[in-house]
């Protein structure tokens, strides 16, 4: 029997639901820890990046407009898809990572786990981060959290999967939507993300996936008018600066880089970091001897 050709598989970026390469035509290559060659990469462009932003916010009504049961079933399907391919995370981890096949499986397995947990929380962050209001005078007064819109999430460059989890997934859970830079050197684990979302129900724009030079990527997101907030997870202290003062010209919302162990429980934090909170004032009715007229 000949022995076969080897089949290598061609990584692209995930921008709308489909999977484009850049507009460019540039790649790099992307190497693992010991310096041998894995794959080429799309190197993604500016012009990549406004294409992500457009996807973003047509996705962004609908998505925002769901429920939140059912955009808790999407996370949930979203990790059941990514029980089904864990194989493949593994060994990509692995290679991103250098890490033993055993801790690269810790690593996926936690991230699966995190979409679950977030998953619980859509329907359920409105309860901690709303609520009645107390007034002085004849008004129901009640405050409800809302996505603030397009996030611009950089990955963190240390954890190519565990930490990109925790930092997207609760982008979405909330009703936001996400342009995603993968972590620059290691970005495989989140290219083949975008294959598991393109299968998982998830409306096509509401995340997008980008890979290349973080920086070169990161400072037009972080101008663009049409960019809400950002995540600077992914963003040495020079480059998260530079964002900071591109970001402050439409008064975007900006979640700074700290330092952060993946594993450990993660909180609500992130969950709220990108929520708005909007107070609806009603009165009353007139009130006597029998309570409200309501």
């Amino acid at each position: 029997m000949s022995e076969r050709l080897s089949v290598l598989k061609t990584y692209k970026l995930f921008v709308g639901g489909k999977f484009p390469r850049s507009e460019s035509g540039r790649v790099y290559e992307v190497t693992d820890s010991k310096g041998n060659w894995l794959a080429n990469a799309p190197l993604s462009s500016r012009k990549d990046a406004r294409d992500a932003v457009v996807a973003a916010r047509k996705a962004f009504g609908a998505w925002s407009g769901a429920t939140a049961y059912n955009r808790g079933q999407i996370l949930y399907r979203i990790a059941e898809m990514l029980e089904g391919r864990r194989d493949q995370f593994i060994a990509e981890v692995a290679d991103a990572e250098g890490l033993s096949k055993a801790k690269a499986a810790a690593q996926v397995d936690a991230a699966i786990d995190r979409w679950v947990w977030y998953a619980g929380w859509t329907d359920k962050i409105a309860q901690i981060a709303g609520g009645a209001n107390p007034v002085a005078g004849p008004f129901f007064n009640v405050s409800a959290p809302e996505p603030t819109g397009v996030v611009a999430v950089l990955a963190p460059q240390e954890s190519s999967f565990l930490g990109l989890v925790s930092v997207v997934a609760p982008v979405i859970a909330t009703g936001n939507t996400a342009v995603v830079i993968a972590a620059e050197n290691a970005p495989l684990p989140a290219l083949s993300l975008g294959e598991v979302l393109a299968t998982s129900d998830l409306p096509g724009g509401v995340v997008n996936v980008l890979s290349g030079r973080t920086a070169e990527l990161a400072v037009p997101l972080a101008a663009h008018q049409d960019v809400n907030a950002v995540d600077l997870a992914g963003a040495g202290a020079v480059l998260a600066r530079e964002l900071e003062i591109g970001a402050a010209d439409n008064l975007k919302r900006v979640f700074r880089p700290r330092s952060a162990d993946w594993s450990a429980e993660p909180g609500t934090e992130r969950l709220m970091a990108f929520l708005e909170t909007k107070t609806v004032w009603h009165p009353t009715g007139s009130l006597g001897a029998g309570g409200s007229s309501y």
